[in-house]
């Protein structure tokens, strides 16, 4: 009895996943261009995509993340992004970034006859790559 019980716990256990959600006290900010992708938009992207192993490796209290994705369509139809996410440290006094990033990924997108929507879509899926990318090289 007892040996089902302490299987069942370890699979229940086993099947929680990595990811959870941030500290209350993480500093994740953003500084995105707000047509291709809002504030609250990326910070959820942050939010669900660090797992709960990194804030392990890199505290909340010493380290934040910022995210940049800039880019638009150009004048022939393209829609050009580039997105950024870097951990950086946190100053002891005020709770803000300090800009000396630790780690560091972008990744880049072009896609040709894009519309206004199509590049808020990619946008949202190249922060989380290059979020993935910030992760992987932490976490392995």
């Amino acid at each position: 009895m007892k040996l089902g019980y302490l299987l069942a716990l370890a699979a229940f256990a086993a099947a929680i996943p990595a990811f959870a959600a941030p500290p209350t006290i993480a500093v994740l900010v953003d500084v995105s261009n707000d047509t291709l992708i809002d504030e609250a938009t990326a910070k959820q992207v942050l939010a669900e995509n660090i797992p709960a192993r990194l804030w392990k490796i890199y505290p909340p209290l010493k380290w934040g993340f910022l995210s940049q994705v800039q880019g638009g369509l150009a004048p022939n139809g393209t829609c050009v992004i580039a997105a950024r996410v870097m951990i950086l440290p946190v100053t002891t006094t005020s709770r803000t970034l300090l800009v000396r990033p630790e780690k560091v990924a972008t990744a880049f997108e072009a896609a040709p006859n894009g519309t206004r929507e199509e590049c808020r879509v990619i946008a949202k899926l190249k922060l989380t790559e290059a979020l993935q990318g910030v992760v992987s090289s932490v976490v392995r």
